[in-house]
């Protein structure tokens, strides 16, 4: 497997005639922009650059605007994907996407928002497994599934098996061993990646989730807990479910092709 999927597909397409030499070099170049009105410049040269895809956060955006933005990168680089996607904007993205005839689908517990009418992400044969404390934790595992999927990784998981009833961890665990790369994530006091990488032999990355109350509630008490692990993790920042899942991908796509 090549170091970059995406730049070997382009060369491919070069090398069968599909593309014309100019267009090849004008995407390889990946260092492409694309402005839109007065407030926004989008990387639409990311994929080629860097492996992975333009990720949008929809977090304080206006509506329509966002809306502009996904769909942009809809057309131009055959996907939009955008993360933290309230039901108001993807309302307002689906009615433009629907308006331009180009698909748009919302997955609602992850708020992740997926435009375009380009073919899936082909598969890498990356493996990531992601396993949740508890089940509020799930609306973050499932913002990274998402990600890890769209870089062409399967993703295996196991939710619900904390450390409050460490027994449900161990049968949960055993699917999920022929994964390249983990995460984990957990609110409250934070244990469960710790717990995962004392007995898994793969990277481990804990998400620390805003779930708890009082002193250091909101998941500052899991990333505390998570930093001073004694077991080898790494760990983002609370509720970064796509930094998670990116990073995971990459450490996957790399395990599956067999590269340090």
């Amino acid at each position: 497997m090549p170091r970059n999927p995406p730049l070997q597909d382009l060369l491919d397409q070069y090398k069968e005639g599909r593309i014309t030499l100019a267009a090849a070099a004008e995407a390889i170049e990946g260092l492409r922009l694309d402005r839109i009105g007065d407030f926004a410049c989008i990387d639409t040269g990311r994929g080629v650059r860097c492996g992975m895809p333009e990720v949008v956060l929809a977090e304080g955006k206006d509506p329509d605007h966002l809306a502009e933005i996904v769909l942009r990168l809809a057309v131009s680089a055959g996907r939009g994907i955008a993360t933290r996607v309230t039901t108001e904007q993807a309302a307002c993205i689906r009615e433009k996407a629907g308006r331009d005839g180009i698909a748009a689908e919302y997955h609602e517990k992850g708020q992740v928002l997926i435009a375009g009418n380009g073919p899936v992400p082909k598969r890498t044969g990356g493996i990531v497994g992601i396993i949740t404390a508890g089940t509020s934790d799930i609306r973050v595992a499932e913002e990274a599934r998402i990600i890890a999927e769209e870089m062409g990784c399967e993703v295996l998981t196991a939710y619900d098996v904390g450390a409050a009833g460490i027994h449900r961890l161990f049968p949960a665990l055993k699917p999920l061993l022929g994964a390249h790369a983990f995460v984990v994530c957990a609110g409250r006091e934070g244990t469960l990646p710790a717990v995962v990488a004392g007995l898994v032999d793969k990277p481990v990355i804990g998400i620390p989730v805003s779930v708890g109350y009082g002193y250091m509630g909101g998941g500052r008490a899991a990333l505390a807990s998570m930093l001073q692990s004694c077991s080898v993790i790494a760990v983002v920042n609370i509720d970064a479910g796509f930094t998670g899942g990116a990073f995971a991908a990459r450490i996957a796509n790399l395990g599956a092709g067999g590269k340090p």
